[in-house]
């Protein structure tokens, strides 16, 4: 169980691009599993969440709770930095994607590979608790892609994407996109190694999120407002959203791009091709949270 926010992890199974192309896509089969995979919180299985107190408030975490935390963020983010360095010795760029599911990651990186073809080299590394679905969808446009299964696990951590990138093995240059598991807690409280955070929210969601989910929106160097074509439908208050996001994330560059007309695509490439040489640059901090 992970510490931090109780996932499990355990059978976290990464996919080499010759398993992808070896399963039906109707069926999935688990594939093997790197030795040596390790997971932040694997040391304490026994560890839970705290409960709850009259009135709904949730009840504080103990010391020993919060000390675990440190530990595993602390040993994560050590993976982390070395990652970065790794990363930076080859001059690769790579970005950590992040929504809620169904916001329209993978959509967005169809459109990329198949538009950015020829300008840059892009290899992606795919998280989802099962299934090598959007894998794929990610392979056909054009792309290499690796899988990372995490079974129960809400997030991908350093580990992890250390152990997929070896096996990636990206070429100088080029740029690697993180795919994380679909969720707007836990992934923002682990550093991969990234050079940027990119957040995505659809407008289906509602103009709330960033209130709600400060953490992941403070953390972002760029948040796409996705599915734009949608506005007429659903009521979203687009004034309301932008004035949080200046709020909680004033250095964030904002986006709206729908992938159904096309709209806004044209400024996310702009924004991406202008990102991707900056992997020579400085190692990024994580922001105050």
């Amino acid at each position: 169980m992970c510490a931090t926010c109780g996932c499990s992890s355990d059978g976290a199974v990464l996919r080499l691009p010759a398993d992808l192309e070896r399963e039906h896509p109707g069926h999935e089969h688990p594939g093997q599993e790197h030795p040596g995979q390790e997971h932040p919180g694997q040391e304490h299985p026994g560890h839970e969440h705290p409960g709850y107190v009259d009135g709904g408030l949730i009840a504080p975490a103990d010391t020993r709770t919060v000390a675990l935390q440190r530990k595993v963020l602390a040993k994560n983010d050590g993976i982390a930095a070395a990652t970065r360095a790794w990363l930076a010795e080859r001059g690769v760029f790579m970005l950590n994607l992040m929504s809620s599911p169904g916001a329209g990651k993978t959509t967005l990186l169809e459109h990329t590979g198949r538009e950015l073809a020829g300008r840059l080299d892009i290899a992606v590394i795919e998280g989802d608790l099962q299934t090598a679905l959007d894998a794929r969808r990610v392979s056909a446009a054009g792309c290499r892609v690796i899988q990372i299964n995490t079974g129960a696990g809400c997030h991908l951590d350093a580990q992890m994407v250390s152990s997929a990138l070896r096996a990636l093995d990206p070429a100088p240059g080029s740029l690697v996109v993180v795919e994380n598991v679909g969720n707007l807690v836990c992934p923002a409280l682990f550093d991969l190694g990234e050079a940027a955070r990119v957040v995505l929210s659809a407008v289906t969601e509602g103009a709330d999120k960033p209130v709600k989910y400060p953490q992941m929106f403070r953390q972002a160097d760029l948040i796409v407002m996705t599915k734009i074509d949608l506005l007429p439908y659903v009521d979203f208050d687009t004034a309301r959203y932008e004035a949080d996001i200046a709020g909680i994330a004033p250095s964030a560059t904002l986006l709206k791009l729908s992938a159904v007309t096309g709209a806004g695509l044209p400024a996310w490439y702009t924004w991406l091709t202008a990102a991707a040489p900056a992997s020579a640059r400085p190692a990024r901090a994580m922001k105050p949270s």
